[in-house]
């Protein structure tokens, strides 16, 4: 994962924390609430804008997200056939990663919270 997409979705979370969207109290659903119950970015232009502000090839984008969907589900069934498909899977995919480190720094987020922001 590109440094830049590490920084950005982690300050998402971290957000998403100070905001009293995630607290200790539904640790167990953090990925659920910052990655699958909405979309990431809406639209296929400023989709399209993230990928570049990322220096994210299209292609590579959507060979990761397919990768993904080979390892977790045996194949891969999802059209990526446009930016806010493709960005909002890699968003839950590198999410995923993200919210799993957050949630083994000690037993508080607002440790780490401190420690690095």
């Amino acid at each position: 994962m590109k440094e830049t997409i590490r920084q950005e979705l982690t300050q998402y979370v971290v957000d998403l924390y100070t905001d009293k969207v995630l607290t200790e109290n539904n640790r167990e659903e953090w990925h659920y609430l910052a990655f699958n119950e909405d979309y990431y970015i809406i639209g296929y232009h400023q989709c399209s804008e993230w990928l570049k502000k990322h220096d994210l090839d299209p292609y590579e984008a959507i060979a990761i997200c397919q990768d993904y969907e080979e390892e977790v589900f045996g194949e891969f069934q999802t059209r990526y056939d446009n930016a806010e498909t493709t960005v909002n899977m890699l968003a839950y995919i590198y999410g995923e990663e993200i919210v799993n480190e957050l949630m083994s720094w000690s037993d508080s987020i607002d440790e780490y919270v401190t420690n690095n922001f």
